[in-house]
């Protein structure tokens, strides 16, 4: 993929990386004759200028060899101030309610699950932009501690349940099905319910 970072200073050396042009303080120009980006590509591109903004923004200055996971951190808590999400605090009677029935004065927060995808989003933008996967800051063991107590806050909270999908076994009920259907075949009997 060709594109033009927002961030000039994001490599070292002789500033290009393999299939990507970088440019001091451009935005990111996607070439006429690549096809149209999906929507989680043109998400995970505003996303990452986003936080090329927030890096030039910060006193002083930041460049993303230098950025760490407790940058990262700070940029998910600048981000708390544009959440939707009602988060409750402990001493709030609607604590652990999922529909309160009043209003109250707890802050709007950003969900977690917006949270989770924005680093997930980052961490991929970072490596595509020239950044060595073992020193990603969205990968720090600090941003995963971070989003986990998020994660576990705001279903206190919140009263939702975070539940880990369950994977489904190789075995399928058709296959258990087709295999007691042979099984009952062999032994003479013809109806399997």
């Amino acid at each position: 993929m060709d594109f033009v970072t927002a961030q000039g200073n994001l490599t070292s050396g002789n500033n290009m990386v393999q299939g990507t042009n970088f440019l001091p303080n451009s935005t990111t120009v996607i070439p006429s004759s690549a096809p149209p980006l999906s929507r989680y590509e043109n998400q995970k591109r505003r996303d990452w200028n986003t936080f090329c903004q927030y890096l030039r923004n910060h006193h002083p200055p930041l460049s993303l060899p230098h950025c760490s996971g407790a940058h990262v951190l700070e940029f998910l808590r600048y981000l708390d101030q544009f959440g939707k999400t009602k988060v409750h605090n402990q001493n709030c009677p609607f604590f652990g309610l999922q529909n309160p029935p009043a209003p109250c004065p707890c802050p709007l927060r950003q969900a977690w699950g917006s949270l989770d995808a924005l680093i997930g989003r980052l961490r991929a933008a970072y490596e595509e932009n020239g950044g060595k996967p073992e020193m990603n800051p969205f990968g720090a063991r600090a941003v995963r501690l971070f989003l986990r107590e998020v994660r576990d806050f705001q279903s206190k909270s919140r009263g939702i349940s975070y539940e880990k999908k369950r994977k489904r076994s190789s075995t399928t009920n058709k296959q258990k099905i087709a295999v007691a259907a042979a099984g009952a075949t062999l032994c003479g009997q013809t109806n399997i319910n």
